[in-house]
């Protein structure tokens, strides 16, 4: 089976086309080499997926027929991320939040609009 049929059928991408561009773009390896879309995956192939800033890890232990339910997903595929690639995630996640808090910093378009309303309204009350 096609590794870009195959992430789909195991439910790691929504359609057979965002697995295609993905390995298209250099997300997806086996055995450590970068992939083509065509490439063919077998069982015990190890496969690396980079998909937003985690870097996946399983091994194929079977190819389903077609995509599957996400409840059987586990029969098709072992996945050995290991578990600091997601807190590693989750700090990426905060980082960005502590970073810049919303609603702090340069205003957007929408509250230089609310500030311009805002004066020419007071401009307006003043006039009477």
């Amino acid at each position: 089976m096609r590794i870009d049929k195959y992430l789909w059928c195991t439910r790691y991408y929504k359609t057979r086309n965002q697995a295609t561009e993905a390995c298209k773009k250099g997300h997806v390896k086996i055995k450590g080499q970068l992939v083509k879309p065509a490439r063919e995956v077998y069982p015990m192939d190890e496969v690396s997926i980079r998909k937003n800033q985690i870097d996946y890890q399983l091994t194929v232990i079977d190819i389903p027929k077609s995509r599957v339910g996400a409840k059987l997903v586990n029969i098709y595929r072992k996945d050995t991320t290991p578990k600091e690639a997601f807190e590693h995630a989750k700090l990426l996640r905060h980082a960005k939040a502590h970073y810049r808090k919303k609603g702090a910093g340069r205003p957007t378009k929408k509250d230089r609009r609310d500030i311009e309303d805002y004066t020419n309204s007071e401009d307006e009350n003043s006039e009477e």
